[in-house]
Formats: C-alpha cells, structure tokens, sequence
C-alpha cells in the first residue's frame, strides 16, 4: 500500500513541474511514507525496490528545490542521496537521474566560488570511473570552469544561451553566472582601459540598453561623459613586469569578449 503510494506521488512530480508549495507537500508525503518503510537511508535489509523509490523521491526534491532556487534545501536533498549513489550499481533500478543532479551540484559549487569542493566532487567521479567530460550534464560545469579560470567569457555567454543548457534546471544559474561574468569583464575593463565608449561597454556587458549601462556604471563608481566611460586611474602609477602582464591578458579578454557580442549583434 505504502510502496503504491510513493509510485503514484512520484509519477505526479515526474509528470510536469509543479509549483514548489504543491512540489514540497508531496515530498513531505513521500519522506514520511519512507519513514514509516524504515527507507529514508539505505540498508543491507532495505529491498532494491525501495532503494529506488527513496532515491527518486531525493533526485525529485533537489529538482524541484533548484526551480525554486532553493540552494539550501537542494544541497540537504544531495547530502540524502550520497549514500545511495555509494550503494553499487547492481543494488538500485536503473533510471536514476544522477548526472543531472551532479551537474547542478558542480554548477552550484562553481557560482559560490567553492573551486576545491568542485574539484574535489569531479576526482571522486573519475575515480568511480565515470566519463564527466562526455556527460551532457557533467561535461556542462566543466567546460564552464574552464572557460571562466581562462577568462573565455564569450564561450561563457554562448553556453548560456537557452538553447545551449542541458535541460531547464542548468537555466537556473545563468543569471548567477551573468552577474559574477558583469563583474569579471568589468574589473578587466578597468585595469586595461582608462575609458572605453558607452556603446562598446554596452556591448561588452551584454545590457540591453545604454540606461542599464549608466546604472551598472554608477555601481562601479565609473565617470560618464560625452559618450564616454571613465575608470578609476588605479592603473596611474602602474608598474612594469606582471601588472603589465596583467594588463595586456585583460586586454585580450576585453577584446574576445567585444568581438563575441558584435558577432551577435550581427545576427538578424
């Protein structure tokens, strides 16, 4: 009875995304149905058929959880499931939705700067012997990374194109990302330019408008006049060697990155 109960709960959270008020009732349903199958965590005694319903009803609420932008209530939803996706692949029903969970996690990891934990997270993957780079939703956060520790924001932007996301879910990060790639460019911008046109800095920053440009310049402290965008002079009293090396990788991301956005402005 209780086993059908939790089928028919996670066919209705499968079936289409719900709001998540309507989504949490229906796991808080599932989890105590598990509960009284002593299967909230696995067990040498827990019988395959409830190992996967309790890994479902998890993968379901990290889904749901990241809709919502819930990161608190996705990472406890991850933390549930790593000690089934430790359980050998024999023991649990196929139809697991681990990569996508994995991915969402590294996507996570890397929008809170927590590089360590994402490196950590992908060598235990390599070490079960799973192919992260080939992985749609694994191979997604990676390349992200290391496009984004080579300063290849326009790949960045390019990837996160609606079309160019794995499914729905990986969405949910690009505005995270868009702000962190805003603040990368900018600080770039001003350590590589004493000033650039309002027009090109728009194209740069990938706003809609000259309006949205004067307000994000405001927030930076930058001077606007005559159609132009005027850094801080931090780079005034800027010495040879590696700030000028800084400099000129600034440079070429700035220029990468203009190039990218005219390419796009192009397109009719």
């Amino acid at each position: 009875m209780a086993e059908r109960q939790l089928n028919q709960i996670l066919t209705q959270l499968k079936s289409s995304p719900l709001p998540y008020t309507e989504a949490s009732t229906l796991l808080s349903k599932a989890k105590l149905l598990l509960l009284n199958l002593s299967a909230l965590t696995p067990s040498s005694s827990t019988p395959p058929s409830l190992l996967g319903l309790a890994r479902d009803t998890y993968e379901q609420g990290a889904l749901a959880s990241i809709r919502a932008k819930n990161s608190d209530a996705f990472t406890r939803y991850v933390n549930q499931l790593s000690p089934f996706y430790e359980l050998p692949p024999h023991v649990l029903p196929s139809g697991s939705e681990r990569n996508k969970v994995t991915g969402l996690y590294l996507l996570l990891l890397l929008t809170q700067g927590r590089y360590a934990e994402f490196h950590s997270e992908l060598e235990a993957l390599s070490t079960m012997g799973v192919d992260v780079e080939g992985d749609r939703y694994l191979g997604y956060p990676i390349r992200l990374e290391r496009w984004l520790m080579e300063g290849s924001y326009d790949r960045v932007w390019k990837a996160m194109k609606k079309g160019e996301v794995p499914c729905e879910e990986y969405g949910v990060f690009s505005d995270i990302l868009t702000f962190q790639i805003r603040s990368e460019i900018a600080s770039s911008s001003e350590r590589a330019y004493p000033s650039l046109p309002l027009s090109s800095t728009k194209s740069l920053l990938f706003l809609e408008s000259e309006g949205a440009v004067v307000d994000f310049a405001r927030s930076r402290g930058w001077i606007i006049k005559d159609g132009t965008i005027y850094f801080p002079s931090a780079n005034a009293a800027q010495e040879a060697g590696e700030e000028e090396q800084e400099k000129e990788t600034s440079q070429m991301i700035i220029e990468n990155t203009l190039g990218y956005a005219r390419q796009l402005e192009t397109i009719v």
